[in-house]
């Protein structure tokens, strides 16, 4: 193991959502990974290779992404089939931007 942020395609990370749950969540919104990358300030590239799993993202910029989600109203799941669902109760914001990150958050 690398580090704390190293997960397989399948496996949440330490931010706690994998890359298919991210596929998912985006699906569930109709998001495209422009407008996702437009919510979090990441790039397209960056959000692509999250989703593919080809990439270690670090899991401050992985929580910006379960942020937006979150904000938008999707509920992860976890155990031992983890999943995402559209709950509704979206907060209205677009969660944790890149550029708000700090020491203390980009954990």
């Amino acid at each position: 193991m690398v580090g704390s942020d190293e997960s397989g395609a399948g496996q949440a990370n330490a931010a706690g959502l994998s890359p298919s749950q991210a596929r998912g969540a985006r699906g569930l919104l109709g998001w495209s990974t422009a407008e996702l990358a437009a919510r979090t300030g990441l790039g397209e590239d960056e959000i692509g290779a999250f989703e593919a799993g080809t990439t270690e993202t670090p899991a401050g910029r992985v929580e910006v992404l379960r942020s937006a989600f979150m904000n938008a109203g999707i509920r992860f799941t976890g155990g031992s089939a983890p999943g995402v669902a559209l709950d509704g109760t979206a907060a209205g914001d677009e969660g944790t931007r890149l550029g708000d990150l700090t020491t203390e958050n980009d954990r």
